[in-house]
């Protein structure tokens, strides 16, 4: 099921990534809060977050810094450097090595371990390959096979080896099955991903303004299995709206030339390595 391509940790950093890439567009910003739920649908993953002791990583308490550190990390991951993996993955180990369960916990789980991280890059390369399908169209063929092995990065950046990624697309869909059926929200951590979902972090005003709006894509954006174990309502309304909201970004996103739909994970990438240059926190 699994790739049989080793690979020494130099030669993961030095992929060649520059087609996936090509999905890190600014329209990927509405997704988000989805991705992150489905990640969190794990229970290890989810327990992991929402009990994680590493104060200034938590996106409940710091949304700002977290989202731009998860940005930062996309853009280094699919279009940095070997140098920029290697210290953005000597960075994020400093924090993953502090999120792991107590006796107390109602899961196990270790931010370090590579199975929990295999999930967590599937969902994202499953988030950013509807992004890209939805923009460019159908990847079929070779196009598809060379998005999808460069889309590892998002793993391979951290402690995922390369030969845990599955061997090709059809593989891959294997694996997300069995983990999907898996999944499971318990109340604690559907409580945490719903304050997410409804903008519960920020101020008052935001929640108003904004947070009907991204409820409602955040929810559209996830397959039906996760919106029952998450355990909302959806609708043939809500199915319409949604559709309607995602073709006008695909068309706004169309009219963008790629530099620009990208400048903000360029400008990410550059912040990262300035922070490298004089010093300053990555994470």
């Amino acid at each position: 099921m699994t790739s049989t391509q080793r690979m020494s940790r130099a030669e993961m950093d030095q992929m060649d990534s520059s087609m996936f890439a090509r999905s890190l567009l600014s329209m990927g910003q509405t997704m988000s809060t989805a991705n992150v739920i489905m990640q969190l649908a794990n229970p290890a993953v989810g327990y992991g977050v929402a009990h994680s002791t590493v104060e200034s990583g938590r996106l409940d308490r710091h949304p700002i810094k977290r989202a731009r550190t998860t940005a930062s990390y996309l853009a280094v991951a699919a279009m940095g450097t070997a140098e920029d993996r290697r210290r953005y993955r000597q960075a994020v180990n400093r924090q993953h090595a502090q999120v792991r369960s107590h006796g107390d916990s109602p899961v196990e789980y270790n931010a370090m371990n590579p199975e929990l991280q295999l999930w967590v890059a599937a969902c994202l390369y499953y988030g950013w390959e509807d992004i890209y399908e939805r923009v460019h169209g159908p990847l079929t063929g070779v196009e598809r096979d060379t998005f999808y092995r460069q889309g590892m990065v998002v793993g391979t950046t951290l402690q995922m080896p390369a030969e845990m990624w599955p061997a090709d697309r059809e593989q891959f869909q294997v694996y997300w099955d069995r983990q999907v059926e898996d999944i499971e929200i318990g109340d604690e951590v559907r409580e945490f991903l719903l304050d997410i979902a409804h903008f519960g972090y920020a101020h008052p005003w935001i929640q108003r303004r904004y947070g009907p709006t991204k409820y409602r894509r955040t929810i559209g954006y996830l397959p039906e299995r996760f919106r029952t174990a998450l355990r909302v309502s959806w609708s043939a309304t809500d199915q319409q709206w949604f559709d309607s909201y995602v073709d006008r970004q695909v068309q706004r996103e169309r009219r963008k030339p790629l530099w620009l739909s990208q400048l903000m994970f360029r400008a990410l990438l550059w912040d990262v390595r300035l922070r490298n240059r004089f010093g300053r926190p990555l994470v």
